[in-house]
């Protein structure tokens, strides 16, 4: 029975957005079936007011994004053991509609090898979901789901098992690319991810690179993810490619700068505990449509 998994929701916030935050609160406690315990994290800033029975942690500065979900992920016990499910929901997101709960909870009682759920992320004015929010190759039908190799960090839900066998999103990330860390780890422990077209996280539509650290920490961290998870021989192919790709889409010069510094500091800088995949592992990412050297 879907209604014997607890669900429990993380919600990160520097507290620049707590309309949005009181909007995001209202929809998560709209959703049918059981209650949702949520976890607000100040990452970084005091937090806002905010509705009776939200558990709230503030920390004294901003640690990052992987890193501040690991602390509302241990919110509920060690590895959310507290709970069955976690959703992870970006402040200024909201759930549009209010089965999105019990979707999930349907979902992951029906697939005991489902760990991870992504949600489609549509702009509340437009109802336009953006291609780099489809996770996958083929990108251009944002209305079909399908198996994954990767999902979105702020508009997801994660089996509390991935985190217990596999471990947390990796903290010196600080911003980019930590989801597909998780996700290779937790694919290489046989759990499968599921972009859900029907689950939606309203969210405005926006440029990744409105972040001042964009750049650098998008090419450092995918050297990263590469010497953490990938097996010898890939880690050349795969970075090789992305550096080809980025040469392509000729980004400006401080843009370029910014990205092959980055790129210098994967290498030079630890990239953490390394555990390669399984070559069966990079076979499966194959047959679901992304091999690991894109």
């Amino acid at each position: 029975m879907t209604d014997t998994l607890k669900v429990g929701a993380v919600v990160l916030t520097m507290g620049n957005r707590p309309d949005e935050l009181r909007a995001l609160l209202d929809s998560v406690a709209k959703q049918d079936g059981d209650r949702i315990e949520v976890v607000v994290v100040g990452n970084g800033s005091p937090l806002p007011e905010l509705p009776d029975g939200v558990r709230t942690v503030e920390l004294p500065e901003n640690v990052g994004i992987p890193a501040g979900r690991n602390v509302g992920i241990e919110a509920f016990g060690p590895g959310g053991a507290e709970v069955d499910v976690l959703l992870f929901l970006d402040d200024d997101g909201l759930l549009p509609n209010s089965d999105t709960a019990e979707l999930c909870r349907q979902a992951f009682a029906a697939d005991p090898e489902l760990g991870i759920v992504s949600f489609r992320i549509a702009d509340p004015e437009t109802g336009t979901t953006q291609r780099r929010h489809v996770p996958r190759l083929r990108a251009s039908d944002p209305m079909r789901s399908s198996r994954v190799t990767t999902f979105l960090g702020g508009a997801n839900a994660v089996r509390t098992k991935v985190f217990v066998q596999v471990g947390g999103l990796p903290d010196d990330f600080f911003y980019a690319h930590e989801e597909t860390d998780l996700a290779w780890r937790a694919l290489n422990a046989g759990w499968m991810i599921d972009y859900r077209s029907d689950m939606v996280l309203h969210h405005p539509a926006t440029a990744p690179s409105r972040h001042a650290v964009y750049h650098r920490m998008v090419a450092r961290n995918r050297v990263w993810l590469a010497r953490r998870n990938l097996p010898i021989p890939l880690v050349p192919v795969y970075l090789g490619v992305w550096l080809l790709l980025t040469l392509a889409r000729r980004p400006s010069k401080d843009a370029l700068r910014a990205w092959l510094g980055g790129f210098r500091e994967g290498w030079k800088t630890s990239c953490g505990a390394r555990r390669p995949m399984k070559w069966r592992t990079v076979w499966r990412l194959t047959r679901l449509g992304r091999p690991p050297v894109i």
